[in-house]
């Protein structure tokens, strides 16, 4: 695996190193000595995916708050995302910016998404899945969100929002 830390402290794009034969290639996705390695929470408690059947479908912007806040490994295993991650960590100088990715299906691609950051998603293309590991299991009274447009963040979306859930349109503006 390949870490690239992105402009959010502590976010990385981890690009597989697919070992190529004349049958396909192999390729690591997780090592806990590569993600310790790199500083990394290497924790894993769940993995969970999601489906949305339609393109331009929203997940987000979620996260949980202690004291069960969680890393995520992210990747998109069928069609096409627009990832994006928000720093809410007060301390650090990345606080309140973002970054986003393009995790497809056929780039294999993932997003490191450490605590204390929001994580959400438009998909590109109907019939897209989602895989994510993570650090601490889903707890509904630490789950939070921020709302996907609020002007305190200026998320540059690729497309037209056209699927949200209610609870995603519906959380305040930051304060």
């Amino acid at each position: 695996m390949n870490f690239q830390e992105t402009k959010i402290s502590g976010v990385f794009e981890l690009l597989l190193e697919p070992m190529l034969d004349e049958r396909g290639f192999f390729a690591r996705t997780w090592g806990r000595k590569e993600f310790e390695a790199q500083g990394l929470d290497s924790s894993l408690e769940q993995c969970s995916i999601s489906y949305s059947t339609r393109k331009r479908t929203l997940r987000g912007m979620h996260f949980q708050v202690a004291p069960f806040e969680e890393t995520k490994l992210v990747r998109c295993t069928r069609g096409a995302i627009y990832d994006v991650v928000l720093d809410l960590r007060p301390g650090s100088h990345t606080y309140k910016q973002w970054t986003s990715v393009f995790l497809t299906a056929e780039n294999r691609n993932m997003i490191y998404v450490p605590k204390g950051c929001a994580h959400g998603f438009l998909t590109l293309q109907n019939d897209t899945e989602v895989f994510y590991q993570m650090s601490e299991v889903f707890d509904p009274a630490s789950a939070r969100g921020v709302r996907w447009n609020d002007p305190a963040f200026g998320i540059s979306w690729p497309e037209k929002v056209e699927v949200i859930s209610e609870r995603d349109r519906a959380y305040p503006d930051f304060q």
